[in-house]
């Protein structure tokens, strides 16, 4: 309770205390026993009545969240200046102070009856710019500005919100839908819808005394038949994602099946290269070897010329030992000579007939068994 108020009790009390006395001095005046000091009593008690209440005619507490406006009866019937929070003084009976709030008030439009400031449907219906009709519910909230309280009361009083915030907001959302089209309005430009409205109403209420805290673009509904049509075309609009959904699956797993071909080729003809690096290494180690035999059969032979030229002897010594480990034993009769082939150094052979050289029958030697051993 703050002292205003308190004083506006007292200063009641006091009158019903100058009635009290009044009744009081009658009561025994009519049994003879007049109170001597009631005019007295009755009189300062009703100044005292007057004076209170003069007093808390002037006293006026402005609480945080209001301004005062001060209606006064000069000064073309208002006071320049609002009254800021905080206990006042005005001119008793002749100013009249009217509070308003500066806090944040907000004037819903709904399509739901049990949501708006409106009892029933108070969604705004709009055009679009495809001739699409559209309703949209939305939220204003705003303040008084504190600076510009007296124009406020002298502009609207408190016929601000029918007079002003409801049809602004309505008529501007109007305006700015038909910029777009329905498709536009819900989905790619619902934001700057929203924006566009926000500016151009926050332009609009600074000119009358208001702040604009925040437009809230609730919910936009359409007609039956088009939102029919809106939901047809979301079932086509999935039904061709799905569609194209599977293609994708079908072409990521034929990709798929591609690349594990293409391994498996490239794999094979991996180990076909290998396989014919392999035979080409072992080819060429092999002819290399046999580069190397014939080198050093060459230069054998070419050893073998050398000897051969240097001792003929030598060809004779090749031959025998070629011969030998064929040959163990020989046992001939003692009287007859054998013979040996041996080639002719310097002259070749007739053809068909292999050179033959005669060796001396060697002398028989006689042996306990009567026949000869030549080794």
């Amino acid at each position: 309770m703050n002292i205003a108020n308190l004083v506006a009790i007292i200063a009641s009390f006091s009158w019903m205390l100058v009635i009290g006395i009044i009744a009081l001095a009658v009561l025994r005046a009519s049994r003879g026993e007049p109170l001597k000091s009631a005019p007295i009593l009755v009189t300062s008690t009703i100044v005292l009545a007057l004076l209170l209440n003069v007093i808390s005619a002037g006293l006026v507490f402005v609480q945080p969240q209001e301004r005062g406006v001060v209606i006064t009866v000069g000064g073309g019937g208002v006071r320049d200046d609002a009254l800021q929070p905080g206990l006042r003084w005005v001119i008793p009976y002749a100013e009249n102070v009217v509070p308003y709030s500066i806090s944040r008030q907000t004037y819903t439009m709904s399509s739901l009856s049990t949501e708006g400031a409106i009892v029933g449907d108070d969604s705004v219906q709009a055009r679009t710019s495809d001739g699409q009709i559209i309703f949209v519910d939305a939220s204003v909230i705003f303040a008084v500005d504190p600076t510009k309280v007296v124009d406020l009361h002298v502009g609207w009083q408190n016929t601000y919100v029918d007079g002003l915030i409801r049809p602004q907001a309505r008529g501007i959302i109007r305006d700015e839908v038909s910029a777009f089209g329905v498709e536009e309005v819900y989905s790619t430009q619902r934001g700057t819808l929203t924006n566009r409205v926000s500016e151009n109403l926050a332009e609009v209420l600074a000119q009358e005394g208001f702040i604009l805290i925040d437009f809230v673009l609730r919910n936009i509904s359409f007609s039956e038949e088009y939102a029919a049509s809106v939901e047809q075309k979301q079932i086509a609009e999935q039904q061709a994602q799905q569609a194209f959904f599977v293609v994708e699956q079908r072409s990521q797993e034929a990709e798929q099946a591609r690349q594990i071909a293409k391994g498996q080729a490239d794999a094979v003809a991996i180990k076909a290269q290998g396989d014919a690096e392999a035979v080409l290494i072992a080819a060429s180690a092999a002819a290399e070897a046999r580069l190397v035999q014939a080198t050093a059969e060459a230069q054998a032979l070419e050893l073998l010329s050398d000897a051969v030229e240097n001792n003929p002897d030598v060809l004779t010594l090749e031959y025998i030992q070629k011969l030998g480990p064929n040959i163990n034993v020989m046992l001939l009769p003692s009287d007859n000579p054998f013979l040996f082939p041996l080639p002719e150094l310097g002259a070749p052979a007739s053809e068909g007939t292999a050179p033959v050289t005669a060796l001396p029958a060697a002398p028989a030697t006689e042996s306990t068994e009567g026949e000869s051993s030549t080794p």
